[in-house]
């Protein structure tokens, strides 16, 4: 087996496929905050305790109904999207018109609120959730082992984010959306109901998490506490690519992951924080981020 700068190939590639498969999650959940902050702006702390549900709602699908991981894929977000509509329609609909603090306390709450109670129903030692037979075993590539799933991940995960990017920055009906954001009472007097608009908006950015969820659950424990060590860092990917920039998530998201993973090769002790770190010299030189717009 070759090396490079000293290193195994396959402990090297093998650390990159993990900072990939950490970058794909964290691009889709940053991606989803970024949808809601940027087009609702609120800053949506529910988010990890959401992915959580996304990951629950697939294992009790093929638990208690039997219904595969293939349905999952498509029922998780829309069930779990479903429960952010009611979320936005009943609490922070009320807050728009406020300074973003509230938005922020109310959704850290509700977080808290649903972690505990699947804490309480399922306890913390974890959930497995079977890897679907069509994705199990790998590939030889030579230099390393690819796992099946792993590599459906990635795929997945990059597909899903310049999807929705195509969608919200190519599109007609991402130009209402961009619009009902600057000037709502404009676009309502071109017909269209700006509330539902803003509704299915923040219920989209929720099934983003759900769906991350759902291709977690094979590879990650299912258990109440896998948004809550998953969101600080989500939120730090956020604030590097820049607060509502919906490109800055993705690059941002996948960029990170692979930095991190080449951190744990050369400097184990460091991968822990290296996100952080970038995040304070970002802030330093570019407060408003990567790709973020100073206002």
């Amino acid at each position: 087996m070759f090396e490079i700068f000293g290193i195994p190939a396959a402990a090297l590639f093998g650390q990159l496929l993990l900072g990939l498969i950490n970058g794909s999650f964290y691009a889709l959940l940053s991606l989803g905050l970024a949808v809601i902050f940027g087009l609702l702006n609120i800053i949506n702390f529910t988010h990890g305790a959401q992915y959580m549900m996304g990951a629950f709602v697939a294992w009790m699908l093929l638990t208690y109904v039997g219904i595969p991981y293939w349905w999952a894929l498509l029922l998780v977000p829309v069930i779990v999207g479903a429960t952010g509509i009611v979320i936005e329609r009943l609490m922070i609909s009320r807050l728009y018109h406020l300074d973003h603090l509230y938005g922020l306390l109310l959704t850290f709450g509700l977080a808290l609120i649903i972690q505990g109670l699947f804490r309480n129903q399922y306890g913390v030692s974890g959930l497995a959730y079977t890897i679907p037979s069509q994705l199990q075993g790998g590939t030889n590539l030579g230099f390393m082992f690819l796992p099946n799933y792993r590599a459906w991940v990635v795929v997945a995960s990059v597909v899903v984010c310049f999807g929705t990017w195509f969608l919200i920055e190519k599109t007609p009906l991402g130009a209402y959306l961009r619009a009902a954001t600057e000037n709502p009472t404009m676009v309502g007097a071109f017909g269209i109901n700006v509330p539902r608009l803003i509704t299915l908006t923040y219920g989209f950015g929720v099934g983003l998490a759900a769906l991350a969820g759902v291709l977690a659950a094979p590879i990650y424990s299912v258990n109440p506490n896998m948004g809550a060590d998953l969101i600080i860092v989500v939120f730090a990917v956020v604030v590097i690519g820049g607060m509502g920039s919906i490109l800055g998530a993705i690059l941002t998201g996948f960029g990170l992951g692979i930095v991190e993973g080449l951190t744990r090769v050369f400097y184990p002790e460091g991968s822990a924080v290296v996100i952080f770190v970038i995040m304070a010299i970002v802030l330093l030189v570019k407060p408003a981020g990567l790709f973020g717009r100073t206002v």
